[in-house]
């Protein structure tokens, strides 16, 4: 076999497949966008990788003749570019799933591929804010701008993410026809997942002080969260806006937006809250992940399951 060389341009028939797998992923597994590009780019590297290490641009063939090496080699070669362990991982799980689907189309045994596995990898853990210090970021928030409706802005934005628990982006997608809020938000999250999300008082008011200042007019089609220019709100101002608290306050750079999510998710869990509960808040699709997204370790996790259990 000869030694890698550089990308060869993809061939027509493979490309034609891709693009019905990632149609299919987002038709059957309802990927979001972000995941559907995320995966392109894994197969296109790994497709132009075996373009160069067989000297010819692969094939449904060439993807039914893989072995355990061709893989590893692959993940070398992607380890050697610089790539970390937890994007290699998903990069060659994006490969087998699509090895799988092109053997059941084009009638070729897979297994010799799809066994070669995938590195380990140790997940970072979340690190909220203490209680005292989410709630000083949200006073900090509304000194952050010079022009008061921005700075109303900003703290409404940040109390939605500490107080419902909501991603950056799913604040940021919310319009005009939205407000006023009622009990819960109908949030669609990840995979356009829908779910009912608890409106507190306080996100209410800092959401009403901004409007009363913002100078745009509230349309139902239009942003709720707008930028100086009227556009939807970037969230790199969001950012912005915390980053400078957190300079304020001497935290580190681990305080991000998303901090205060794992802030909202951990402060219910100390408080008695039920893990299920937080997970159906969160959008997580797995128990595992609101596990991790909350820090709560095996033991806290058999605590929780023996105060719900009716036998525990």
């Amino acid at each position: 076999m000869s030694q890698p060389a550089g990308p060869l341009a993809l061939a027509p028939a493979m490309a034609d497949n891709l693009a019905r797998w990632l149609d299919s992923e987002k038709a059957t597994r309802d990927r979001s966008e972000h995941t559907i590009r995320a995966y392109q780019g894994d197969l296109l590297a790994f497709l132009a990788f075996l373009g160069g290490y067989h000297g010819t641009p692969a094939l449904p063939a060439t993807l039914g003749s893989l072995t355990q090496t061709d893989m590893r080699a692959f993940a070398a070669a992607e380890r050697t570019r610089g790539l970390g362990a937890r994007s290699l991982a998903r990069r060659l799980s994006a490969a087998r799933s699509f090895i799988r689907w092109m053997s059941d189309r084009h009638g070729f045994d897979a297994s010799r591929a799809l066994a070669a596995r995938s590195p380990k990898f140790t997940r970072s853990l979340p690190r909220p804010l203490a209680p005292d210090q989410a709630e000083a970021v949200l006073d900090i928030a509304g000194d952050t701008h010079a022009e008061p409706w921005i700075a109303a802005r900003d703290t409404a934005v940040l109390t939605l993410l500490y107080g419902c628990g909501l991603r950056i982006s799913e604040a940021l997608s919310l319009d005009g026809r939205d407000w006023p809020f009622r009990e819960a938000l109908t949030i669609r999250g990840k995979g356009k997942k829908e779910r009912q999300v608890p409106v507190l008082p306080i996100a209410q008011q800092a959401t009403a002080a901004y409007l009363q200042l913002c100078p745009w007019p509230l349309e139902p089609q239009s942003p709720l969260f707008r930028g100086a220019r009227g556009g939807r709100l970037n969230p790199s101002l969001i950012a912005a806006a915390m980053r400078h608290a957190r300079q304020v306050m001497g935290l580190p750079p681990t305080a991000t937006p998303h901090a205060l999510r794992h802030s909202f998710a951990t402060h219910l869990l100390a408080e008695g809250g039920d893990l299920r509960t937080i997970q159906e808040l969160l959008g997580h699709a797995s128990l595992s992940t609101t596990q991790v997204y909350t820090g709560i370790d095996d033991a806290r996790l058999l605590e929780v399951y023996r105060a719900a259990h009716p036998r525990g």
